[in-house]
């Protein structure tokens, strides 16, 4: 179909307002009703002169600082404390300090955790941590949620306050990657 140079006009007119291939085709029904398929719509652009514009992508909302969960939240989820709590290691009634935010300086501050690119196989994700005292672990959560904790160095336990920090940042980095 032969286009008039007022319909020409109005097709590139439409496309540098930002219309899309679709709305050109729609426009071209509506306002001249000419029926066009969308492959020939896009023929009628190159043939026109025109470029369609891509939309510009959308910022994604700033993410706030994960909020730790709620007494409520974490007496709903019964596996809210299992990284803290091990056979022989001290539980919330015998330690003091369990549950409480550490100092900036304090040991569970110098854990790093790092997510795998290639997960390993049998896990929903995995990664590597290097607790404060520099011994380095894997670790996973599989596909039931269930958590695994594999140092290097056999019968290593991390100190509390490691295991918490490491609790903290894997929470982040989950959510962070859309895990949560």
């Amino acid at each position: 179909m032969e286009l008039s140079d007022q319909q020409r006009q109005a097709v590139k007119e439409w496309l540098e307002a930002g219309a899309s291939l679709s709305d050109v085709q729609k426009n071209l029904k509506n306002e001249f009703d000419i029926t066009l398929t969308y492959m020939d719509v896009r023929l009628l652009v190159l043939d026109v002169g025109a470029a369609v514009k891509d939309k510009p992508e959308p910022k994604p909302p700033k993410a706030e600082a994960p909020k730790p969960p709620s007494a409520a939240a974490q007496a709903e989820d019964p596996y809210a404390d299992e990284l803290e709590y091990e056979a022989g290691q001290p539980h919330e009634e015998e330690d003091e300090s369990f549950g409480k935010p550490q100092p900036e300086g304090g040991a569970g501050a110098k854990v790093a955790l790092t997510l795998d690119r290639l997960v390993v196989p049998g896990a929903m994700v995995s990664g590597t941590v290097i607790f404060s005292d520099g011994v380095k672990a894997r670790w996973m959560i599989d596909q039931m949620g269930r958590f695994g904790l594999e140092p290097e160095t056999p019968g290593y336990r991390p100190s509390n306050a490691d295991l918490q920090a490491f609790q903290m940042q894997l929470r982040s980095e989950l959510q962070r990657h859309g895990y949560a």
